[in-house]
């Protein structure tokens, strides 16, 4: 499997993922595998089938700066967060909606709303991880944790938050090199801060069950650690997504993060097409634009080519630069 492959599974299955988990979400355990068609993309709580929820969107508007900057800007991602948010999306975190409105500047709002509230170790920078953990993975490991620190605290100011997307961002930079990500966890949890380590060592270890978290899984660590034993107990992509939502909780998020593994993990061939078929991606704030499956293609393709985003791009359509459409076969 070549990684344009792992790329392409890691975006769309985060994406798939986030929609066919967020019907069950604040649900209780067991509810993906009992609901009608069990493992069906299906519609509830306000989402339509397939539709993919904040946790998409705010990757997106990640990805789409990342491309058109020509690397990180940290500025210009909290603009397009704060323009997504003013569009009244279906969903919004209360801490994200919260450091998004305050009307402070892209480098003091959270540290301003963790200093009022204390509380900032939500999953809501977490949930958006996985296209820039794909953009920087080509880097090494040292830049992509330090990337991920410095995305995750526009909206948590939180040190823990920012750690825990420091993982997500060095599992997934090791699944695209083919290497099972939980073979090198060692390494990665010797990046993470010391003040932290210890508890993310805890959810990460073999040992550990989601049932023995001490807080909920809209918890950074918990969440995390939820995908990582939903990855590590199940032996293909269907398995570990429906292991992740059966969970309970948190269920878009925890599935978004498992998903982007996953994905790298497996490949994009081994998402079910019933999945990706009705996969779409609505834009607040980007003129009312909505990412089907080709555009996601297209734009894994540019994240893990660097190229400039596939704009208003319709299926079979090349990104600017390429000689030929991309993955126009799937």
């Amino acid at each position: 499997m070549n990684r344009r492959e792992r790329v392409a599974g890691a975006i769309v299955g985060s994406a798939v993922g986030d929609a066919l988990g967020a019907p069950f979400e604040f649900g209780p355990a067991g509810m993906f595998s009992a609901s009608d068609g069990g493992g069906e993309m299906r519609g509830g709580g306000g989402w339509d089938p397939g539709e993919a929820t904040d946790d998409t969107q705010m990757a997106i508007q990640v990805a789409e700066s990342l491309l058109e900057r020509g690397g990180l800007d940290p500025a210009d991602i909290f603009a397009r967060f704060q323009r997504w948010a003013a569009d009244d999306p279906k969903d919004i975190g209360l801490q994200t909606e919260d450091v998004l409105t305050r009307g402070l500047p892209w480098d003091q709002a959270a540290a301003a709303h963790y200093r009022t509230t204390h509380r900032a170790a939500g999953n809501g920078s977490l949930m958006r991880a996985t296209t820039a953990a794909v953009h920087f993975a080509p880097e090494g490991r040292q830049t992509t944790v330090d990337a991920a620190r410095r995305i995750s605290a526009l909206t948590h100011g939180d040190p823990a938050a920012g750690e825990g997307v420091a993982i997500f961002h060095d599992l997934l930079r090791t699944a695209l090199t083919g290497a099972h990500p939980l073979e090198d966890l060692t390494e990665t949890l010797a990046a993470v801060h010391p003040d932290h380590r210890g508890r993310y060592a805890t959810v990460t270890s073999p040992t550990w069950h989601p049932d023995d978290a001490t807080e909920f899984n809209g918890a950074v660590w918990p969440c995390l650690g939820s995908a990582v034993w939903a990855l590590r107990t199940t032996g293909n992509y269907e398995e570990a997504l429906r292991a992740a939502i059966d969970l309970g909780g948190d269920t878009d998020t925890v599935a978004a993060v498992t998903g982007a593994l996953a994905g790298a993990v497996h490949g994009l061939s081994a998402i079910p097409a019933r999945w990706t078929d009705p996969l779409h991606v609505p834009l607040p704030g980007s003129g009312g634009r909505v990412l089907r499956l080709p555009q996601l293609l297209n734009l894994a393709e540019a994240l893990a080519r660097g190229d400039v985003p596939p704009h208003r791009a319709g299926p079979g359509s090349a990104i600017r630069g390429a000689g030929s459409p991309l993955w126009s076969d799937r």
